[in-house]
């Protein structure tokens, strides 16, 4: 069975260094909390990891269909509980393209298909929460699937 497996050691106060495939990830806790700022809180790295995979993916995607653009940013939102334990409620996707005209369907079509097929960690994310997404390619929005549900439309 394949697997991934990683080891994190505490350094003192509230920092941790976790070693992933032989890479040193430092994580931290602010100064008001005890720690001293050396590295990120733990959380934000679920968002990291979903903008790796779906990232990896696009990009492995347009080279197999031979289509290039010239900037890819991706930012992910997790908003987060208002109560312990504290957890991302909901995550919304921007992705952000440069390129030429021609390659605007290509670009479009490696994000569903990341999305819908590929990305490893959005596929375990949408099991829990809602994954949403919204792509603009040379400041054209060209997709957004973003529900805007209050609570008192669902009661």
């Amino acid at each position: 069975m394949a697997q991934h497996e990683i080891e994190t050691q505490w350094m003192g106060k509230m920092q941790f260094n976790a070693l992933v495939n032989n890479h040193t990830i430092v994580m931290d806790a602010p100064e008001r909390v005890g720690g001293e700022d050396n590295g990120p809180i733990p959380k934000p790295f679920v968002l990291t990891a979903l903008s790796g995979c779906t990232g990896m993916d696009i990009v492995s995607l347009l080279r197999k269909a031979n289509k290039e653009v010239t900037d890819l940013d991706i930012k992910v939102i997790g908003e987060l509980s208002k109560q312990a334990p504290i957890t991302y409620t909901a995550i919304h996707m921007v992705y952000t393209f440069k390129g030429t005209e021609e390659n605007k369907l290509a670009a479009l079509q490696a994000v569903t298909d990341s999305q819908e097929k590929y990305c490893g960690v959005s596929y375990l994310l949408k099991k829990a929460l809602p994954v949403t997404w919204e792509i603009a390619y040379n400041s054209e929005l060209i997709f957004n699937n973003r529900l805007v549900v209050t609570e008192a439309q669902v009661n």
